[in-house]
């Protein structure tokens, strides 16, 4: 019963990092392999700074939290961090899918050679989207390893549970920088782009979930969904999905418009 208990734990500590961590290695990952793919390497202290500042942030969120809330996050803050990391996300995937042309990339290069991803917007939207990723998720995997801890103790089980998923989480992080820096830069950048674009539509349902299931928001049920939708996280109510689609309706209607501008001022400069 002993050795069952101690598995129990060492399952529920790992699944805590591995279900609250991984979306954060893809993203940090995304980020890291366009910060590399745009010949600014140097540059990559500020996707990991942003991170750093987001595992201190996330350390204090959780002292706060447990201290004068009681292990209560406000709904409001934690649904307003989904939010803007969702906005981010949808600038950077802008960013990186008008830039997916080699041709375009070529020329934005060219332009910005001694000022390629240097502390400007882009470098600071990088940043600020890695910082906010890592805080949304590591705030509230210390509350669950805290809890976890206190109605378990701080056993062996539990340790040996956060390094093997912490050491999965970093082996995944290896391999998608291997397998990216072989990749041509189109597909790359497209991946990213939707990569992003495909997260900030789950973290625009996640922040509406947060203030429904406060009643800050209605929420209607969509009976119609597989029982799979709310199993991985998504927001199975019609006023998430309506916000969804309106926001991917507008990214697209964007893009059609820039890529019609794009052709026209090619058409009319006989390129």
């Amino acid at each position: 019963m002993l050795v069952l208990a101690n598995w129990s734990v060492f399952a529920q500590s790992a699944s805590i990092i591995l279900r609250e961590g991984l979306e954060v290695v893809l993203v940090l990952a995304a980020l890291v392999a366009y910060v590399r793919k745009s010949d600014a390497g140097s540059k990559l202290w500020a996707v990991y700074a942003g991170a750093g500042a987001g595992i201190l942030a996330s350390i204090a969120v959780a002292v706060l939290v447990e201290t004068f809330f009681d292990g209560h996050q406000n709904p409001l803050v934690e649904g307003g961090i989904f939010l803007a990391a969702a906005a981010l996300m949808i600038y950077v995937s802008g960013w990186l899918f008008v830039r997916q042309d080699p041709r375009a990339w070529q020329a934005y290069l060219k332009s910005h050679a001694e000022q390629a991803l240097q502390a400007n917007s882009q470098l600071l939207a990088i940043s600020v989207l890695a910082g906010l990723s890592v805080l949304r998720e590591g705030a509230e995997s210390i509350l669950f390893v805290h809890t976890l801890a206190v109605t378990e103790g701080w056993s062996a089980s539990l340790f040996a549970g956060l390094v093997v998923a912490f050491a999965v989480m970093l082996g995944l992080f290896v391999i998608m920088q291997v397998v990216s820096i072989h990749l041509p830069l189109r597909p790359l950048f497209i991946g990213t782009s939707a990569l992003l674009l495909i997260m900030a539509l789950k973290f625009i349902g996640s922040g509406l979930m947060e203030l429904q299931e406060n009643h800050l928001l209605p929420d209607t049920d969509i009976a119609i969904l597989p029982s799979w939708w709310e199993a991985i996280g998504l927001n199975p109510t019609w006023e998430a999905l309506m916000i969804q689609v309106l926001v991917l309706a507008g990214v697209i209607g964007t893009f059609v418009v820039m890529h019609v501008r794009s052709a026209t001022l090619s058409t009319s400069t006989g390129r």
